[in-house]
């Protein structure tokens, strides 16, 4: 069975749609963007801030996600790893990386296994 490839849509249809331009970015002032979440970004931004408790502020979020999630399994030791932009978990079974927080809670729940 061949199906025949369709033909654009005029202008003059009333389905015709431009695509929407896309966004304007302004030039970069410095070597990174100032807010984006680009990991290389991220990092050069880090580095020009000062440690705060050992942290920096730029990876706040992740610093507070991985101790909501300690609280939650206290019989394992997990943060993030500035240097590696990853989470941790240290087990009796050793040293585990996951690179998101996704990764992390499939890594301490993982789905049981179907029969």
């Amino acid at each position: 069975m061949t199906h025949p490839i369709p033909d654009p849509r005029p202008s003059s249809d009333p389905l015709y749609r431009n695509p929407p331009p896309l966004p304007r970015r302004g030039p970069l002032i410095g070597p990174f963007c100032p807010s984006c979440e680009h990991p290389s970004c991220r990092r050069l931004r880090a580095a020009r801030l000062p440690r705060l408790g050992g942290q920096r502020s730029e990876y706040q979020r992740e610093h507070a996600r991985a101790a909501a999630i300690q609280r939650h399994n206290p019989h394992l030791l997990i943060w993030f790893g500035e240097a590696t932009l990853s989470y941790w978990v240290a087990s009796p079974g050793g040293l585990t990386e996951a690179r998101d927080s996704g990764e992390l809670l499939i890594l301490l729940d993982p789905a049981p296994a179907l029969a």
